[in-house]
């Protein structure tokens, strides 16, 4: 099973069976932070989705730290000084 296949099949089945909105129930859980970076992956290549699929990534994405966590990376500087270095 490809890895894409296997992401979509833990997002549709582990909600449903455990109750979510998130993959292991009501709350959050450190399952659900370590996808977020998918989640934006996802969203950025605009990789197509079912609609189960697609909620979950919107449902994590629309989340207030994920939201936070976003604009912060916009607001980056392009290059870090101190780590511009030579050896």
């Amino acid at each position: 099973m490809s890895s894409f296949r296997r992401v979509c099949a833990i997002w549709r089945d582990c909600p449903s069976q455990y109750s979510g909105p998130f993959l292991f129930g009501a709350e959050p859980t450190l399952a659900d932070a370590m996808l977020a970076p998918v989640c934006s992956c996802f969203a950025t290549y605009n990789v197509a989705l079912d609609s189960e699929c697609s909620g979950f990534r919107d449902h994590i994405l629309n989340r207030a730290p994920i939201v936070e966590w976003a604009k912060a990376a916009k607001v980056e500087p392009e290059e870090i000084e101190e780590l511009d270095v030579e050896f």
